[in-house]
């Protein structure tokens, strides 16, 4: 009986064995294109796990590199960030809003003008948003007077909506030049801290020298990187300014030649 188990027993261990060995040649004896295809996914898969942790420890190595700049001035350079992006956005609101159809309001204006007269010209401007409506509506609020008095007014009142379209883009300006000079100003500091540690070492060791200039021209770094941002709003926002004023002081012309031809 023992001999009969001892059989079966090398029996199924040369079955296991050849089992595996057949599905070893079986993998091996895949065609070539499938076998790519497998290389290629896992090639991708492990493509994007890199990735991930690439991007993961970009992320923790910007946190770390804040945070070694020093509370102080790092914070106030994000203050700057915080403060310039939030004035720039709301000028980038304001000015879209502010920006119409100044052929199709002028289009509208004369008709109304040639057919209900300056009252129905004026409902025009009233229900039409923007710096150029409320222009058309004050020259033809003193048209009674002249048309040298509307065209004053209009000229007045542009200078005033012009001032609305500027209203708090100094403030960015100040921003963009605030962040750099913040971040020059933590690299000297540091730079004297670093000092400070050779002098009270009695030594000159390279690494407190370079931890010290380190953590000075990470602030740098990070205030150039605040004013890079903000030019890049500032200089959309005063292209958005130009074509605004362009188009009023075309639309205050047009509104003139219309007020003469209607007064003929």
């Amino acid at each position: 009986m023992k001999k009969l188990f001892s059989i079966m027993a090398i029996a199924a261990v040369v079955a296991l064995g050849t089992f595996t060995s057949k599905a070893s040649n079986a993998q091996t004896t895949l065609p070539v294109q499938v076998q790519q295809i497998i290389a290629s996914v896992d090639a991708g898969a492990t493509f994007q796990e890199e990735a991930a942790e690439e991007e993961l420890s970009f992320t923790q190595d910007l946190k770390k590199r804040f945070i070694e700049g020093g509370p102080g001035f790092m914070g106030i350079v994000l203050l700057c960030l915080i403060l310039g992006l939030a004035i720039a956005i709301e000028r980038i609101i304001y000015l879209n809003l502010a920006s119409t159809n100044s052929k199709k309001l002028a289009q509208n204006v004369e008709d109304a003008l040639n057919s209900g007269g300056v009252e129905a010209a004026k409902e025009v401007c009233r229900n039409t948003k923007g710096p150029v409506a409320s222009i058309y509506y004050q020259g033809l609020d003193r048209v009674g007077e002249g048309v040298e008095a509307a065209e004053k007014a209009v000229v007045s009142y542009g200078g005033v909506q012009m001032g609305q379209l500027e209203k708090n883009v100094s403030w960015v300006s100040l921003f963009i030049a605030l962040a750099p000079m913040l971040g020059f100003m933590g690299t000297v500091i540091g730079m004297i801290q670093a000092f400070d540690k050779i002098e009270a070492a009695g030594d000159m060791n390279p690494a407190l020298v370079a931890g010290g200039i380190k953590v000075a021209l990470l602030t740098t770094v990070f205030g150039l990187i605040v004013a890079i941002i903000l030019q890049i709003f500032y200089n959309y926002i005063i292209a958005k300014i130009d074509s605004i004023v362009n188009d009023m002081e075309d639309s205050s012309i047009t509104l003139i030649d219309m007020l003469v031809k209607h007064k003929k």
